[in-house]
């Protein structure tokens, strides 16, 4: 067979496979009706009619010592079953034999058919097959047949009668039994919530005297619900009365309502008059900021700083592009240096004119690559004409024998453009006293370099010319 609930194969038990027709009736029985319990009793169905129960309760009054006494091996029994005797102790256990139990004997089974049921047996519990009594049916095919079908039948009336499946294993039996205590825990629970709450109604229901007090205060409650109605009416009219003040009220606020929204049409109308001349000021402050910006902007512009680009190429000074200075690593050509030359005094002659300023004894004549410097000489008596002397701000690149003669009229102009270049800054320090010339110039030197060409080495005149750009940066800087 299987189990009913989990279906896996299972085992009966040793004591369903002899039953007695008195224990099938027992077990089959109708139930009789559920005994009364009481709180402490747990509840439940009963197990088998309470006539049974009295039947047996005389039966086992009147009893002598068992004919037989069976012994039913338990599933973890592993000795071998013994002969059931009658010499053993009686009051272990007895049979009560029936009508139903007196019927005659069935005939002894063969040899062949009884050694088949113990081998049978004995696979099937793995153990030494116990005799069996004299009232068991002979274990052959039809008693092993006879045995399934009751045991079936037994099983079937079991189920009918239950909300349980028959037959069940030791585990789903378990589970069972853990479910159904859970169900009597909240069955109890329940009882006593009813239990608790019927002896709390029984409890509660009142006496004489609360009757009576019950009554006197309903008397007083009907007095003063008497008393609350007269107030209730008397408050009715000053209701009355109430609203008719507040019809008269709500007259006057209709007409402060009329005003308001008369006042309201006038002070939206001055509020339009006022945003409009509102947005007309923010536009002419609007305009005048933009104005303030654009003409504060135009005064930082200095145009003579995109006309005149001063800066530096490596070591060498730089004006608008034009390298200024030569070195033998990298030799630059003289149209290039006499362009840069010729720039550099156009910017100088610009700043003059720029500050309204004059040098002395000296005429600038920016002329390009060929721009030339005029000496004035004046005569000793300071009267008469000056002579003029023209000293050329350019290289013509010729080589001849002596480089002293060849740079000698090239040198004499660097010398006056230098002698100007200080003149210049001299002015601009009278007039402001925080400026002053980056580098010193006294003479034919500017800083620690000597400006002349002839006896010098090209790296001192290309710093001497670096120098040279760097204060007339200055300058004009100082003409913004």
């Amino acid at each position: 067979m299987k189990c009913q609930k989990c279906r896996q194969p299972i085992r009966l038990h040793s004591s369903l496979e002899d039953l007695s027709p008195a224990a099938f009736n027992l077990l089959t029985g109708k139930r009789g009706g559920i005994p009364p319990t009481t709180s402490d009793t747990p509840i439940g169905p009963p197990l088998f009619p309470p006539d049974r129960r009295d039947t047996y309760d005389k039966a086992a009054q009147n009893a002598s010592a068992p004919i037989h006494k069976r012994t039913i091996p338990t599933r973890s029994s592993t000795a071998p079953a013994r002969p059931k005797s009658v010499y053993q102790n009686p009051a272990e256990s007895y049979v009560m034999l029936t009508q139903s139990q007196l019927a005659p004997a069935p005939l002894p089974p063969s040899s062949s058919s009884s050694s088949a049921a113990a081998s049978s047996f004995s696979r099937n519990n793995n153990t030494t097959a116990p005799p069996p009594p004299q009232f068991l049916l002979p274990h052959d095919e039809n008693a092993l047949s006879h045995q399934m079908h009751t045991s079936a039948g037994l099983f079937d009336i079991l189920s009918a009668r239950s909300d349980i499946d028959y037959p069940i294993c030791s585990e789903c039996t378990d589970l069972l039994v853990e479910g159904l205590t859970k169900r009597l825990a909240n069955a109890t629970r329940e009882r006593d919530a009813y239990v608790e709450f019927l002896k709390r109604v029984h409890s509660e229901i009142p006496t004489e005297a609360e009757r009576d007090a019950a009554v006197r205060e309903m008397t007083h409650l009907q007095d003063e619900e008497a008393a609350a109605l007269r107030e209730l009416a008397e408050t009715e009219r000053a209701r009355a009365a109430v609203e008719d003040e507040i019809r008269g009220l709500e007259e006057e606020a209709r007409a402060l309502e009329g005003e308001e929204e008369a006042f309201w049409r006038e002070r939206n109308g001055f509020a339009a008059r006022l945003e409009e001349f509102q947005n007309e000021r923010d536009g002419v402050n609007l305009q005048y900021d933009h104005d303030s910006r654009q003409l504060e902007k135009l005064q930082r512009t200095n145009v003579y700083n995109d006309t005149f680009c001063i800066g530096h190429d490596g070591y060498f000074g730089t004006i608008n592009g034009l390298r200024l200075g030569r070195l033998q690593a990298q030799p630059v050509e003289w149209t290039e240096i006499n362009a840069a030359w010729g720039q550099t005094l156009l910017l100088l002659s610009t700043i003059c004119d720029k500050l309204t300023f004059t040098p002395s004894t000296y005429r600038l004549r920016p002329m390009g690559s060929t721009s030339r410097i005029e000496r004035l000489d004046y005569p000793a008596s300071g009267h008469g004409e000056p002579k003029v002397t023209t000293l050329e701000l350019f290289s013509s690149g010729d080589l001849p024998l002596g480089r002293m003669f060849m740079h000698r009229k090239f040198d004499q102009a660097m010398v006056a453009f230098l002698e100007c270049l200080r003149q210049l800054g001299e002015y601009v320090e009278r007039t402001d006293a925080e400026m002053k010339l980056p580098y010193r110039i006294v003479k034919d030197k500017i800083g620690d370099s000597c400006i002349r060409l002839a006896f010098n080495q090209d790296e001192a005149w290309t710093r001497a010319c670096k120098y040279t750009l760097t204060c007339v940066k200055f300058l004009l800087a100082h003409t913004r």
